[in-house]
């Protein structure tokens, strides 16, 4: 070997002992239980009512029972009938209906909550996550915890009824959560903090609008979007939102729209979008999840059975929630 390579080789720093994992034992999660909310009404194409079918198709409770978990499946949510209002029809498409929907799945997620269990929200489109975030976040408050909300999404869904391109519900229930008070009406005389931006974290995102990105910054919402998951990996970024974070005084809160990952993996979805996450960093973030014991309560929503092929993303979705409830590759 000439000494030209022996130099290049001698300039390679030595391997670093792998961190240790985030798990800390004695903490386990509560009991997951799963509800299904067939509702479209948020999107803009049908398709994403079906999703919680097609999730337990995909074999979700064999998947969690297999962990050796206490897991229950509630079935499918029965939504409040639609009350009339005279000015919710400017809120958005089919506002009426997705007010119903989420009165519905607020008063379904806090009991369970109540009850201490962990909510898992099947969903149906991400306008219903209204519902199961505010729950969440009116549950913090109730214990005294601190709210982090986890907004796993390629698109920041941060709109309002007047920027909205679309009119589209599901594009403004980030917005909703923030206390905007036209969308409050959504969820009258139901009472929940608005969420604080700076404890929010967009993960993910890869297509927002300018003026949604303007918003973005101002709010105050921590965005990492896919350029930074591209430059510093999903393993760095994550535990800059975990590390100091106490189970016992924080309710964490995940909503996972599966039009995060790329879609060559999960061609199921209403909105899909290139570049997104790759099929190893999405379950890198589940499982780093579960080893934080920070988890109270889960959304996974905009799965489409019609735009799937061959239930390629249904599958996708009951295996990241087996990794996120403690399934790992091998003993760690």
């Amino acid at each position: 070997m000439s000494r030209t390579a022996l130099s290049r080789l001698s300039s390679i720093p030595a391997p670093v002992a792998a961190p240790q994992p985030l798990n800390r034992p004695g903490r386990a999660m509560r009991a997951p239980v799963a509800f299904g909310v067939p509702c479209g009404a948020g999107a803009g194409m049908p398709g994403t009512e079906l999703g919680p079918a097609a999730a337990r198709l995909a074999g979700l409770g064999a998947a969690l029972e297999r962990l050796d978990l206490p897991f229950r499946d509630d079935g499918d949510l029965v939504p409040d009938m639609p009350v009339p209002h005279p000015h919710r029809a400017a809120l958005g498409h089919h506002a009426e209906t997705v007010a119903g929907w989420v009165r519905a799945v607020h008063d379904r997620s806090h009991a369970l909550l109540e009850q201490g269990t962990c909510p898992i929200m099947l969903g149906g489109d991400h306008a219903l996550s209204m519902g199961s975030a505010s729950a969440a976040a009116r549950h913090a408050a109730e214990q005294g915890k601190r709210f982090i909300l986890l907004w796993i999404d390629a698109h920041a869904d941060f709109n309002t009824p007047d920027s909205s391109p679309s009119g589209n519900l599901h594009g403004m229930s980030l917005q909703f959560l923030a206390g905007h008070p036209e969308l409050a009406q959504l969820l009258p005389a139901r009472c929940f903090p608005a969420v604080r931006m700076a404890d929010v974290h967009l993960i993910g995102a890869r297509s927002l609008d300018r003026r949604e990105r303007e918003a973005v910054a101002e709010a105050g919402i921590q965005c990492h979007d896919m350029r930074a998951i591209d430059e510093f990996g999903v393993c760095a970024l994550l535990r800059t939102i975990l590390d100091g974070l106490e189970p016992a005084e924080t309710h964490l809160h995940v909503s996972f729209d599966l039009d995060v990952v790329d879609p060559g993996l999960a061609p199921g979805v209403g909105t899909p979008v290139a570049g997104g996450l790759s099929y190893r960093e999405a379950h890198l973030m589940m499982e780093m999840l579960h080893e934080s014991s920070l988890v109270r309560s889960v959304d996974f929503v905009e799965l489409n059975p019609m735009m799937d092929h061959a239930g390629q993303t249904a599958r996708l979705l009951v295996d990241l929630a087996a990794s996120l409830f403690g399934k790992t590759i091998s003993l760690r």
